[in-house]
């Protein structure tokens, strides 16, 4: 995909967004504040009424996407996901095409950046359980075409994000019920899967996939 064109798939972001904001809170309520939707969507869709009339492209959109996450939005995913998309735009600046190598390399960074701000791994119930296990299969893919990439990244994002029903929480809100915190999927995690899987589908509706 052509950086330059991909201002499409940050709107398919911030409509996926927007379409689950009832459902993220409803998620977020089982075991947290049960607001993670209405921020969620608040910034996303700030996000997508400042970019409406502007031609942007993918990386320097994510860029804009991260700032206003991480200064305008409440509760603690703000940050968290403002610094993933902020490491994201720098790892991909520059970039005329976006492939799945150049893909794997911004999640990477997203993560890597984001071991900097919160000490979570892969079985804490947070996001990482699905950006996780979603940077290691498209690094995987990175040599097959973008589309079977993309494939299986989405593949490995549903698999992280259901991966949390059984898991007991470790941050956040949630990590005071203890074991009353399984049985539910983590709100972080799911929002990360909706965001992957529409990164996803857009990039794929660019290049003319299925």
């Amino acid at each position: 995909m052509k950086n330059s064109e991909g201002k499409p798939v940050l709107l398919k972001m911030a409509a996926a967004v927007q379409a689950n904001k009832a459902y993220l809170s409803e998620v977020d309520g089982l075991i947290g504040d049960g607001d993670h939707g209405v921020n969620m969507n608040k910034g996303f869709t700030l996000f997508a009424e400042r970019i409406a009339a502007e031609p942007i492209g993918f990386t320097d959109g994510l860029g804009r996407l991260g700032t206003i996450l991480f200064s305008e939005i409440g509760g603690s995913m703000g940050p968290i996901y403002g610094t993933i998309f902020s490491s994201m735009a720098e790892a991909g600046s520059g970039r005329e095409t976006i492939d799945a190598a150049a893909l794997a390399d911004m999640l990477e960074a997203g993560l890597r950046e984001l071991g900097e701000v919160v000490e979570a791994k892969v079985g804490d119930k947070t996001l990482v359980d699905t950006l996780a296990p979603a940077a290691a299969a498209l690094r995987k893919s990175s040599g097959k075409p973008l589309a079977e990439a993309l494939a299986a990244m989405k593949s490995a994002a549903e698999a992280g994000r259901d991966s949390t029903k059984n898991m007991v929480a470790k941050f956040g809100r949630s990590s005071r019920l203890g074991e009353r915190s399984r049985g539910v999927l983590d709100a972080g995690a799911t929002s990360c899967c909706i965001i992957l899987c529409a990164m996803a589908d857009g990039i794929l509706e660019q290049i003319g996939g299925d």
